[in-house]
């Protein structure tokens, strides 16, 4: 490592020491989240320069694709509270964007034209004295569309024949290795099959909400808004509205989840804004479940199309990956096949990505998108290997295990990988011996039961991100970075960092969080988020203690920090007589980047998923009995927040698995089941018990903390260990998700026709 930057493997440091991280706590902020004083993007009020805060109600387009021709305004203007109504006719002007897809931080403009894209966008914004009278003025406009809706443009199979490559960044390009169709030819076992799966909303529990204030000239802006990625929503702010981004504050430090949805901003952020600009007073808006669905990103669907080619002892040696999605134009693609460049070996390969224009609501990023939906496909498709070859799923994947990246070679090893330690760990833990090979042959009473695997990959990503650690008089810590915590454990992690560099408890460390005031951070997103914040804590809390060792009168490489002391020898000096004593604050303020080691090595979290599933031999109905997940991740920082993300991502997998799609509207373009009464996610009911091992690993090429991501690995793999215990139990085999009663039972109804002309 050199300076604050992180580019040779991770030696020996205070944090090997796990005092602090890598033990149990409970949330920092949990006491304040379950007695209701956690404050939310749409509840401040306690600052006078907040109060009297009037109430948004965002209006979108009755239309997918068209035109606003009319917009009459005057009975909703008329009407008791009303403040304002925007529409495009008296938006004022915005930075310019060549996509109607939310950008990571650039200009995302809302109604700068009459110009509609897709349905819930934004076409008009009223503003009222409460939110009832913004709601009943909103729904007194009278809006006239030129509608150009054609049909057609909003199924992916109809579209995916016109598809184009996704791009040219690492994920989306082509992987083209060896002499993909010759070693598919001639594979004494071929599997050639197609995957599809819908697309999904992330539901997350706290709305989309923002509450804006200007400063009394109307010239800088404080924005309270629910975001992941407070410097992307600074600098998007920012360009949408045409000012300095030192002229907009962010302020997001507790957020009711995000699943990727709030990594970008939108119309209640924007028109809140421009609103209280424009009355000079503070505006706020949340949006309603329905605008969610349809005005926010989604996950987009695919269709993917596996190929894999064996030899007669089930050794991969062509495997190839085909995934088709859509999105608006200007708009990324879902990139399904990305974890099939690194997860089996083979070296013959063809994996690659194709975008199709769709002008449904916009498509982003969903908790692990790519992997999330790609391994329900390429999981299953192993599974259907398996049975080809008549060899069990686990052995099956252990012999296509490899220890470097099967494009680069072995010159790009992976920096740590215990996949097949996963999978025999969790077979006998489980229970696997027990699991039959025939389908069908294992009964409970009515209930048919059924056994599957799956392997977990999530790719390590890291990002640069800053901190400042201080010392406070009275010998307590404070850290202080953008970065945001959506429910994953930020504010304890941070804590536990912080704690473990100074030799201090972790009740005497305040972490303030998602203000863009402090030190920019990596933010919420890809799982990089502990593992990056806390390397920012990392080097700024090293610093520091140099700073406070020569404040002791210390030599700081030889300075010692334990139970609120630092030491030389036999001396030591309380941390709270130290910062006493300075004649100023002891704090350090650093940016830590991140050199190449993810170039010179693959890097990524490893597991394996097990789940047992009943499914009723006569009804079909599908419950998930027990699952167990064991996971390697590098140093696992807080075993309760990480087996927390870990049991969320099991029950999003179930979720995707067996419920969860978003029903398109073909001839109006839009979701139709856009609330929680009928996008379908699990309730209690729906998950049993469930299980979570983490292998104790330490990656030194990852980070100084020696971690990798863990929030997003929970779901990757989950769905298709569900699948495969659904496939076991009832001889179905299920290629489009979700797995629904009625695919089951025509399934076996099938079966029984075949039976049937069998038999005749």
């Amino acid at each position: 490592m050199s300076g604050n930057k992180f580019d040779a493997p991770a030696g020996i440091s205070p944090l090997d020491q796990e005092k602090v991280l890598a033990r149990p706590h409970p949330r920092k902020e949990g006491p304040l989240k379950v007695t209701g004083q956690a404050t939310y993007a749409y509840e401040y009020s306690a600052e006078p320069e907040l109060q009297g805060a009037a109430y948004g109600y965002l209006v979108g387009a009755g239309v997918a694709r068209g035109q606003v021709k009319s917009i009459d305004t005057g009975a909703a203007e008329a009407m008791p509270g009303v403040l304002l109504v925007l529409t495009h006719g008296n938006m004022p002007q915005q930075g310019e964007s060549e996509t109607p897809v939310p950008q990571e931080d650039g200009a995302t403009p809302q109604m700068p034209d009459p110009e509609v894209d897709y349905y819930h966008q934004a076409v008009a914004f009223v503003v009222a004295e409460t939110f009832e009278q913004a709601r009943a003025a909103a729904e007194a406009l009278v809006i006239e569309y030129a509608d150009q809706t054609p049909e057609g443009d909003y199924v992916l199979a109809e579209v995916m024949e016109d598809a184009e490559k996704a791009g040219s960044d690492e994920e989306s390009k082509d992987q083209r290795v060896g002499d993909f169709a010759g070693a598919f030819g001639r594979a004494d076992v071929q599997l050639d099959v197609t995957y599809t799966t819908p697309d999904q909303s992330h539901a997350m529990l706290e709305p989309h909400a923002s509450l804006a204030v200007w400063d009394e000239a109307g010239e800088a802006l404080t924005l309270y808004t629910s975001n992941q990625m407070v410097h992307w929503v600074q600098r998007g702010v920012a360009k949408t509205l045409q000012l300095q981004p030192s002229d907009v504050r962010i302020v997001s430090r507790y957020i009711g989840g995000g699943f990727g949805s709030k990594l970008m901003f939108y119309g209640d952020a924007v028109l809140s804004a421009v609103a209280a600009r424009k009355l000079g007073r503070p505006v706020k808006c949340a949006l309603t479940r329905p605008q969610i669905f349809n005005h926010t990103s989604h996950r987009p669907a695919t269709i993917q199309r596996i190929r894999l080619g064996t030899d007669g002892d089930g050794r991969i040696h062509a495997i190839g990956h085909d995934s088709y999605s859509g999105n608006l134009p200007g708009g990324s693609a879902e990139t399904a096949s990305h974890q099939t460049k690194l997860l089996y070996a083979g070296e013959n390969r063809l994996i690659r990505q194709r975008l199709s224009e769709l002008h449904l609501p916009p498509g982003g990023s969903m908790r692990a998108p790519g992997e999330a939906v790609g391994m329900l496909a390429l999981e299953c498709a192993v599974d259907e290997l398996a049975e080809k070859l008549e060899m069990d799923p686990i052995e099956l994947r252990v012999l296509n295990d490899i220890g470097y990246d099967p494009e680069k070679g072995p010159q790009r090893p992976f920096s740590s990988r215990r996949l097949v330690d996963c999978l025999q760990r969790g077979a006998e833990a489980f229970g696997w011996e027990r699991r039959s090979a025939q389908p069908g042959s294992v009964r409970d009473g009515e209930w048919l039961v059924g056994l599957g695997v799956a392997s977990a990959f999530r790719s390590n990503q890291v990002k640069p991100s800053g901190a400042t650690v201080r010392l406070e008089k009275g010998g307590k810590v404070t850290v202080e970075t953008q970065m945001t915590d959506i429910g994953t454990g930020s504010y304890t992690i941070l804590g536990q960092t912080a704690a473990e560099m100074l030799g201090v408890r972790l009740e005497d460390v305040e972490v303030r969080l998602g203000d863009s005031d402090f030190p920019k951070s990596s933010g919420s997103g890809g799982s990089w988020g502990a593992n990056s914040a806390g390397t920012g804590v990392y080097y700024a809390a090293d610093e520091l203690r140099s700073k406070i060792a020569k404040a002791a009168g210390y030599d700081p490489k030889k300075a010692v920090f334990k139970d609120g002391e630092v030491w030389e020898d036999n001396k030591c000096t309380l941390l709270g007589v130290v910062a006493a004593k300075a004649p100023e604050p002891l704090e350090a303020t650093v940016n830590a980047t991140f050199g190449d080691l993810d170039k010179q090595y693959a890097q990524a979290s490893f597991g394996a998923h097990f789940c047992e599933v009943g499914v009723h031999r006569v009804t079909g109905e599908i419950r998930v009995r027990r699952m167990l997940s064991v996971a390697a991740a590098g140093r696992i920082f807080n075993p309760v927040t990480a087996r927390s993300q870990c049991l969320g991502g099991m029950t999003m997998g179930i979720g995707a698995a067996l419920m969860e799609e978003l029903h398109v509207d073909d001839h109006l373009g839009l979701f139709i089941n856009h609330d929680l009464a009928e996008y379908h996610v699990p309730v209690h009911a729906d998950i049993p018990d469930l299980d979570v091992i983490f292998l104790e690993e330490l990656d030194d090429k990852s980070s100084p903390l020696k971690g990798k991501g863990v929030g997003e690995l929970g779901i990757c793999g989950v769905g298709a260990a569900v699948a495969n215990a659904v496939y076991n139990a009832s001889g179905v085999r299920i290629r489009n998700y979700p797995l629904t009663v009625d695919k089951v039972l025509a399934g076996w109804a099938e079966q029984a026709a075949l039976q049937a002309r069998a038999g005749d």
